[in-house]
């Protein structure tokens, strides 16, 4: 089921958004992330996020967070990624927006073989002010 995220989703959400973070891009250092908790934290609760429950646990499995028609992330706890929760989310957002886009490192490979799977093309490169790291602007258009 996925749903609105609430308050009480928070603390499980930010978690998985770390762990990801941290998992997926070990090209920049850990304390980035670690540093930036506590601002993302509170960030999550103004912002348009939508969770992935676990019905079966009764847990938050994964996010997408959007900022209009840009996912700021697909965040997937490790224990449940490959199970298809990353597809349903963006298939949610798809629904909800006439076109998405989006920001992905360009050494995460595994994201962006995703993103080309599911319909993203690159619309250009870019660089992470930020991290320094470079990035691709992706964008999706709804085929209707």
């Amino acid at each position: 089921m996925i749903r609105e995220m609430n308050s009480a989703d928070l603390d499980e959400t930010a978690r998985i958004w770390l762990d990801a973070n941290v998992e997926a891009h070990g090209f920049i250092p850990a304390e980035y992330w670690k540093n930036n908790f506590p601002m993302v934290k509170e960030l999550l609760l103004e912002a348009e996020v939508y969770v992935y429950i676990d019905e079966v646990k009764n847990e938050v499995s994964g996010f997408i967070g959007l900022n209009e028609n840009h996912i700021e992330g697909i965040f997937v706890k490790s224990s449940a990624r490959s199970a298809g929760i990353g597809k349903a989310l963006l298939d949610f957002a798809k629904e909800k927006k006439e076109y998405l886009t989006l920001n992905v490192y360009q050494k995460n490979a595994r994201a962006v073989k995703f993103y080309e799977r599911e319909g993203f093309a690159v619309e250009r490169e870019g660089i992470d002010g930020e991290t320094g790291e470079k990035d691709f602007f992706m964008v999706s258009r709804r085929l209707s």
